[in-house]
């Protein structure tokens, strides 16, 4: 059902193969050590080196891809990001593969701002330099967040098998996939993208059980749940379900937009999440925003950006299912609320002693270190006033 919602080609001579993993970590250990084995094995049977793989994607990838190199000794190669541009660009990623490279790995869905990569564009300039160079390098797309989106909401968008170059896809049951947490699934374009070396068989259950697993004995609960919503709502309606997430994501962007203290960093094609950062200008933090927030209730992460766009800091709000428009109503309260309290607090010193009139109201000097205890003790006394 996975490989037909992604497009896998159907034919007596490409047939394609998956397995379900616990979550998209697994998925994308097993798709990345199928992507070595065989970059190993061609390399072995042109007499050439096979000791420095190396994987090229965007400095936005989730840490399970950091995972991945450091536990089966490949080089991560990286594609910066910069101001404005906050996913792999596609034309560098190609400019930084070799004859080493095993894969380009490219995101549908960043865990940022929940935008969608070029994979299309991806693969014609990868289709261009493999003619150049006579190199055979593949694509995997890590479709953790949207591989449960894209095909629903954006049918015509081409990031899966309809493009030659894609070998392998993993998405998040737990995600977008309606199942709890725990699950997730790697399909393989067809049997030869999975080595077979990679798989085992047994036959003490009573039948051939072929198995590609790095975790091993696990409960068929999630893998049920997987079906059972598959069956009882079918494509339509998982569709309807996306097209109301998105529609929540608009209410809330727009209420965001609305409070004029916030630039909006993700896109309208994406995941259905709303990333957003302060303007400049503002005397407090994202990170004051988020911590504040939990006084309401709300858990909004607050990070930085990878580099070379690391001195942008957001905030992430993902919707899901349950978020309904009474929450997301209810947030823009929320976080107006916060926005005003921050606004009537002192600002912290940005310097080692700094002059402040209304501490005591003697005009005296105090250190960073006391403007700070102050700041605190005012925030304690809106805390309780709140509570």
């Amino acid at each position: 059902m996975i490989a037909h919602l992604f497009n896998a080609p159907v034919g007596d001579d490409e047939t394609a193969i998956g397995v379900g993993t616990v979550g998209s970590s697994e998925a994308i250990m097993l798709a990345g050590l199928a992507f070595k084995r065989k970059w190993q094995a061609k390399r072995k049977a042109l007499g050439k080196p096979f000791d420095n793989p190396n994987i090229v994607t965007g400095a936005n990838v989730q840490v399970c891809w950091e995972k991945f190199a450091r536990y089966f000794e490949v080089e991560l190669k990286e594609v910066k990001l910069r101001e404005g541009y906050y996913v792999m660009d596609p034309a560098k990623a190609v400019e930084m593969v070799d004859e080493n490279t095993i894969c380009v790995a490219a995101i549908l869905g960043s865990t940022l701002t929940g935008e969608f990569e070029d994979v299309k564009l991806l693969n014609e300039l990868l289709t261009e330099k493999n003619k150049e160079t006579g190199w055979d390098i593949p694509i995997h797309v890590d479709a953790a967040s949207g591989g449960f989106i894209a095909p629903f909401i954006y049918p015509d968008l081409e990031w899966d098998f309809r493009l030659p170059l894609v070998k392998s896809i993993n998405v998040s049951g737990h995600k977008y996939g309606l199942v709890y947490a725990g699950v997730g699934w790697v399909v393989w374009r067809s049997k030869e993208d999975l080595p077979e070396e990679l798989i085992f068989h047994i036959n003490y259950l009573g039948s051939d059980q072929p198995t590609f697993t790095l975790n091993f004995s696990k409960g068929s609960s999630q893998i049920i749940a997987q079906y059972y919503q598959f069956i009882r709502l079918g494509f339509e309606g998982y569709k309807d379900i996306m097209q109301n997430c998105m529609e929540n994501t608009r209410l809330l962007k727009e209420g965001i937009i609305k409070t004029g203290r916030f630039e909006i960093l993700s896109k309208d094609i994406g995941v259905p999440l709303v990333a957003f950062s302060l303007k400049n200008g503002s005397s407090y933090t994202v990170f004051q925003i988020a911590e504040s927030l939990r006084r309401f209730g709300w858990i909004v992460p607050a990070y930085t950006m990878p580099p070379d766009a690391e001195h942008i800091s957001l905030m992430r709000v993902v919707i899901r299912e349950d978020f309904s428009h009474s929450l997301a109503e209810r947030l823009i309260s929320d976080i107006e609320k916060v926005i005003k309290e921050l606004d009537e607090l002192p600002p912290r010193a940005s310097v080692k002693s700094a002059r402040v009139d209304d501490v005591d109201g003697g005009g005296s000097h105090h250190t960073e270190k006391e403007i700070g205890s102050y700041w605190r003790r005012i925030s304690d006394k809106k805390t309780s006033s709140v509570c």
